[in-house]
């Protein structure tokens, strides 16, 4: 049973002064906001740009040779006011070089020459590379002439690498089962607040991508099936006629169609017997491609209604080793979750046409697909599928500068894990695998890098970044929805994706459109979560007798506007438990007095955080004598 009980403010001076309070803003977003590409309001200011391209690119994989040859035409448009003189170029796979930064030592089945330009051609105008010179993950490419505003460019690249077998994001997950991602030199993004994005891939913090159209040709020998970002133009070419129709069917199908089992691989049926089948894709307005391939995976497949005002159903896929007992599930499971996230949380309609789960080793998302590892418990095996689905809608539906503000991402991935968990394995069981995962080890193991304020770039963390990313950011919009309540949060998380779909947001949108969407000003709450260094940590001082009740001393040592139930059990056996939200924290109140209005005797009550886990519990708890 939950009741309400009365608040006493012990300073009432932080109400007023709250309605004034700003959020602390860097110099180069304080030039944004002055430049009207952002607007206060939350929403792409007036003069918001961002930049595109158009990649046409094929790629040559001939498993169990390890060299990936690829060319590409891409045609860059700069939409911005700027003058480009030069193009940054980022080259992910120069991360496997040795001597490359990395967060972490490489084994040496990871090391590889990295990414090989053979030609680069600038509006057909050869352009002179050296390999060994251009070893970095970004590379800057002067141009012959300027690129004007709203003027575009014409690159056409040949290359070649050599995949890894290391276990990694991407790489050789057998001899003759490869995941490509990163695998095409690409512009970087050039953007309204910083720039050429020219921060390092270093193995560690994740990605940032200007929202670009695709074509993708894929080149493989016969008896191999691809798996790929976006949508497969000539099914009836490469495949077989039988598991052409298998596939056709699993676009409408509920239940999960076995489009090539391990008989159907070892009779060498599936694919069309020429010596090389190209398979082509095509994806518009996404942020990357990734590819998967296999001459020996399963292939499943169903589909979801995931949009009931059109009835537009989208399609599950899953390749994956025979024995894989939890992947023989995967299709089901991602079933449930785009139809779950669609219709609940964050209750968008998943804005894709399909999603395929691979079976690798990284438990990473991309556009439309996710490489995740094998796990005996199935359970667990789906909540990490769950988490890496949900990275749909952050970053891909939402252009996320990963690299640099990750809890944006991650964040609310870790929050609709949870809420999806509860509905799949329980309320206790979603709580309990949250806590243990997400929050335990920054609040029981404290050090001085878990608590720095979120708002820290990624690109600057080392020892916080995960906390920083996941679980502080999680528990922040969790307070939020509790403190604004299911309807109103959900408003205001739609203000903000409405303003921001297909484009790049940075924290201040967030904060912006949350305020907009809610009618609120919540920038003391920001302020609490994102900018301090606070963590987890009530005090229950003193539980006083007083007229009509009793008065309960509380004293927030750790700082963070936390929901919390105080559970109370009287002397005739009998108990309540009272909730309050974060909103008796308004202003960084450290100190509140909460009257319980009661005839009852107390005998004893109890601070109970749930997912908000307490740093010191001994405080938590006090008992009449």
């Amino acid at each position: 049973m939950y009741k309400s009980i009365i608040l006493s403010a012990l300073c009432c001076i932080f109400l007023v002064q709250g309605q004034a309070q700003s959020l602390y803003m860097p110099r180069d977003i304080q030039r944004a906001f002055k430049k009207e590409t952002r607007s206060p309001d939350g929403r792409p200011g007036k003069n918001y740009w961002e930049n595109h391209a158009r990649y046409d690119i094929s790629i040559t994989a001939m498993p169990p040779n390890a060299n990936i040859k690829g060319i590409e035409h891409i045609t860059y448009f700069n939409n911005s006011p700027d003058t480009l003189k030069r193009l940054n170029m980022k080259l992910i796979l120069n991360i496997h070089r040795p001597g490359a930064a990395r967060f972490d030592g490489a084994p040496d089945d990871y090391l590889t020459p990295g990414v090989q330009i053979d030609t680069f051609l600038v509006n057909g105008v050869k352009k002179n590379w050296n390999n060994a010179a251009a070893s970095a993950t970004n590379q800057m490419v002067s141009l012959p002439k300027p690129l004007m505003p709203h003027d575009s460019v014409q690159l056409d690249i040949n290359w070649h690498f050599e995949i890894a077998k290391g276990q990694g994001r991407e790489g050789a997950i057998d001899s003759t089962s490869y995941y490509l991602a990163y695998f095409y030199p690409r512009v970087s993004v050039y953007d309204d607040y910083n720039g050429w994005d020219t921060l390092p891939f270093l193995d560690a913090q994740e990605f940032y991508n200007d929202f670009n159209d695709y074509t993708l040709h894929v080149t493989v020998p016969k008896n191999y099936m691809v798996w790929a970002t976006g949508t497969l133009l000539n099914a009836g070419q490469v495949l077989q006629p039988e598991y052409a129709k298998r596939l056709q069917q699993s676009f409408t199908s509920d239940s999960t169609i076995h489009i090539a089992t391990a008989e159907d691989w070892a009779a060498k049926r599936v694919t069309t017997q020429n010596d090389v089948n190209t398979w082509n894709w095509k994806a518009a307005n996404v942020s990357d491609m990734a590819v998967g391939l296999s001459n020996h995976y399963d292939w499943d497949a169903a589909s979801t209604v995931v949009d009931d005002a059109t009835g537009r159903r989208a399609s599950m896929q899953s390749a994956f080793l025979d024995n894989a007992k939890d992947f023989h599930n995967a299709v089901k499971a991602g079933c449930n979750s785009l139809n779950w996230l669609s219709h609940n949380w964050p209750g968008v309609p998943y804005p894709f046409p399909k999603m395929t789960s691979f079976q690798g080793y990284a438990d990473m998302e991309y556009p439309m697909m996710v490489n995740d590892s094998h796990n005996d418990d199935v359970h667990f095996s789906q909540f990490v599928q769950d988490h890496e689905i949900a990275h749909t809608y952050f970053p891909f539906y939402m252009g996320i500068n990963e690299s640099r503000y990750a809890f944006m991402d991650e964040g609310w991935a870790t929050t609709f894990e949870r809420l999806i968990g509860a509905s799949e394995v329980g309320q206790k069981q979603a709580d309990d695998l949250y806590k243990q995962f997400r929050i335990d080890g920054w609040i029981h193991h404290a050090v001085t890098a878990e608590d720095l304020p979120v708002i820290t770039p990624s690109s600057e963390l080392r020892g916080g970044y995960g906390n920083n990313s996941y679980g502080k950011p999680s528990l922040s919009y969790f307070a939020l929805k509790d403190m604004l309540g299911d309807d109103l949060f959900k408003k205001a998380l739609h203000t903000y994706m409405d303003n921001w779909n297909g484009k790049h947001p940075i924290p201040w949108d967030y904060f912006n459109s949350m305020n907009s969407g809610s009618g609120k000003n919540l920038n003391w709450f920001f302020n609490n979560w994102f900018f301090t260094n606070y963590y987890i940590d009530l005090d229950l001082q003193n539980v006083k007798k007083t007229k009509g009740g009793y008065d309960l001393s509380i004293h927030n040592i750790g700082g963070f506007a936390i929901p919390f139930d105080a559970n109370v059990t009287y002397g005739d056996g009998s108990t309540e438990t009272f909730h309050q939200t974060p909103i008796v924290w308004e202003e960084n109140q450290r100190q509140i007095s909460l009257l319980i209005k009661t005839d009852k005797t107390i005998k004893s009550v109890v601070l109970d955080g749930g997912i908000f886990m307490d740093a010191n519990e001994s405080n938590n708890k006090w008992t009449a004598k």
